[in-house]
Parts: structure tokens; C-alpha cells; sequence
């Protein structure tokens, strides 16, 4: 067996190495390959929620932006009118992040008791502000409060906009934990709609969760459709079918919360007062959140324990052993068209 010369030997010796490193890189190389194409299969969307933020922009709205591109989130942003006008440069940063940006009034006031020629005013002013300092038209409007009428929804039809209230309501409003927040969401099917608020801490800690639990539904951020005010993919298209729960084919299904449903009926109407009948169904001791349209005023209650907000138009009605009915008398006080929104229903 013949030997090799010292300069041969050492020339053969780095030439493994040089091999043994690019064989090395290769298999790196594999690796990083094969770990880039994993996740486009695990991010399959079996249908679109939407995530919506009312009352920006605020001082907050560039760490809510932050936290929403961290988590890859496209969001719907209802913007105040005269908070647009005072920040034009958070608005700005909203559609930069790839954010939707729609119309909630003006101030955030009670538009009911405005007349047609307010109301129109009003929003024709906000869309008006935001477009101004984005260059883009609102095509999506949502009352403050979620009180509505059918005059401010023809209003808000006139000027080119849906209106859209919510499915879940995430109560970041009411104080909720960033657990509580997190619970509220896990409850959205394909095509619903979350109200969360610009400006709450717990709302911008609860995203990551969120998020997390969306993706084990295989549940995406979507925009909200200006034709049929529920969630679909972001260019827009109609969603793949789901395999939750379907939204009602017709009519606005009761806020839920926790395994406790709501559902509000108007038996008895007079020319200055009416009843309220709400039944729950789903838990024998619930919260169930109301809110009155001013300037109407609840005159007399039963089958529950109510405490009222500073307005006096919000109330929170707790169950107290009378069961799973209650009930109250609202005067119209002149507003003889509006009637209470549920906006959610807590078991416990």
C-alpha cells in the first residue's frame, strides 16, 4: 500500500473538511427548507371572523397596531369622527398596518335622539374626516352604544355604508380580565364579529390568545363585508363553509356570554310606555347587560336585581332566585321607536 507525501496527506485532509462543511450547509439548508414550507399547510382558513376596534384613534392606537401586526392581524377600526380629526396620523398609521377603517360617529353620541338632518350631518362628517386623512371612503358604520333606529340606518345606507353592530361583545368596556376577554372571543363561529375597544390594555394582552385560539379553529382574521356586514376572507371573498356553528340565515342573533343566552320581546306597548320581556336560557343564575335608548327611562322592574351605569342607560340586571324571566317598563319619554339592546348575557 503505497503512502502519500506530507503535502498530499495535508491537501487530502482539508479537502474533507471543506467537504464535510458543504455536506453540513446542505443539510442545513434542508432543514430550513423543510421548516419554511410547514406552515402555509397549518395556516388553512376554514372560514373568517371580525375583529373590530371602536372609539380611535387614541393615544393607544400605535401599541394596539403593534400588537395586531405581531400577530398577524388585519382588524376593522371604528373610528370617532372628531378623534380622526385631532390624530390624523394615527388614522394614517391604522391603513398603513393594513387595517380597515370605518365610521362611528362624530362625538359618540345617542344618534337616536338626533333628528334625520343630525344623523346625516353627523356621519357625513366623520366619513368625511377619514377620508380626508386616508384617502379612503368608509363603507362600514356602527351606532355608538349599538343603538340604532331604521331612520339611522337609512341614513347611514345614503351616504354608502352598512351598518354593523357585533356578535360577541369581548366587554373590554365593562373592565373585563384579559381572561375574560380571551373567554368571550373563543365564542366567534366564521362570518361573526367581536366589539373590543382602541385604548384598553387588557384588550391589546388578550390578542395573543385570541389569536391562538382562532388558529386551533382553523378561524382567520377577516374584513367585514359592506354587503352583508359579516366576516369573509380579506380580498374580500365569500368564505369556505364552516364547521361551527352558521350564523341564523335571517335576523341578528341575541349577544351571548358564557352558556347563557338572552333574548328580548316588547309584549305590551302603550302610547308613552311599553314592556320588556327577557328570557334566559342556558344557566340558572346570569348578568344580563341592557342599554336604553335615551331619553327613554326604565320606570319599574321585576324577576331581578338591576344597577345602572352613570349615563342611567345602561343596565346590568342580575338574577335573584325569581327565575329565568325578567322584566321592566320603559317610558319613551317622546322616543317612541327605539327599544333595549342586549348586549350580553354572563352565566354565574
Amino acid at each position: 500500500m503505497s503512502r502519500l507525501s506530507p503535502g498530499t496527506a495535508l491537501r487530502s485532509r482539508r479537502l474533507r473538511a471543506v467537504l464535510a462543511v458543504l455536506t453540513t450547509a446542505v443539510a442545513m439548508c434542508g432543514v430550513v427548507i423543510a421548516a419554511t414550507s410547514t406552515p402555509s399547510s397549518a395556516a388553512a382558513c376554514n372560514g373568517y371572523v371580525g375583529l373590530t376596534f371602536d372609539d380611535g384613534p387614541t393615544g393607544s392606537t400605535s401599541a394596539l397596531l403593534n400588537v395586531l401586526r405581531a400577530n398577524g392581524v388585519r382588524a376593522t377600526m371604528f373610528n370617532v369622527g372628531q378623534n380622526v380629526q385631532n390624530n390624523r396620523s394615527a388614522v394614517q398609521a391604522q391603513v398603513s398596518a393594513g387595517m380597515w377603517v370605518a365610521n362611528h360617529s362624530w362625538n359618540h353620541a345617542h344618534m337616536t335622539s338626533m333628528s334625520q338632518a343630525q344623523m346625516q350631518s353627523d356621519l357625513s362628517q366623520t366619513s368625511s374626516a377619514i377620508q380626508s386623512a386616508t384617502g379612503v371612503r368608509p363603507q362600514l358604520f356602527r351606532p355608538p352604544y349599538g343603538e340604532t333606529n331604521s331612520t339611522l340606518q337609512s341614513v347611514a345606507s345614503s351616504l354608502g355604508m352598512r351598518q354593523v353592530i357585533w356578535d360577541v361583545d369581548s366587554q373590554d368596556w365593562n373592565g373585563a380580565s384579559v381572561s375574560q376577554i380571551v373567554s368571550n372571543a373563543s365564542r366567534l363561529q366564521a362570518g361573526q364579529v367581536i366589539l373590543m375597544h382602541d385604548g384598553i390594555q387588557n384588550t391589546r394582552d388578550a390578542i395573543g390568545q385570541i389569536m391562538a385560539n382562532l388558529t386551533s379553529r382553523n378561524l382567520c382574521p377577516g374584513m367585514i363585508s359592506p354587503s352583508t356586514g359579516r366576516a369573509v376572507a380579506p380580498d374580500g371573498s365569500t368564505p369556505p363553509p364552516s364547521t361551527g356553528t352558521p350564523p341564523p340565515a335571517t335576523g341578528t342573533p341575541p349577544p351571548t356570554g358564557g352558556n347563557c343566552t338572552a333574548t328580548a320581546t316588547t309584549p305590551n306597548v302603550w302610547g308613552d310606555r311599553y314592556n320588556t320581556s327577557v328570557t334566559v336560557s342556558g344557566a340558572s343564575t346570569w348578568t344580563v347587560v341592557v342599554a336604553i335608548t335615551a331619553p327613554q327611562r326604565v320606570s319599574t322592574i321585576w324577576n331581578g336585581t338591576a344597577t345602572w351605569d352613570s349615563s342611567g342607560t345602561v343596565m346590568t340586571m342580575r338574577s335573584n332566585g325569581s327565575g329565568n324571566t325578567f322584566g321592566f317598563t320603559t317610558m319613551t319619554n317622546g322616543n317612541s321607536s327605539a327599544r333595549p339592546q342586549i348586549r350580553s348575557c354572563t352565566a354565574g
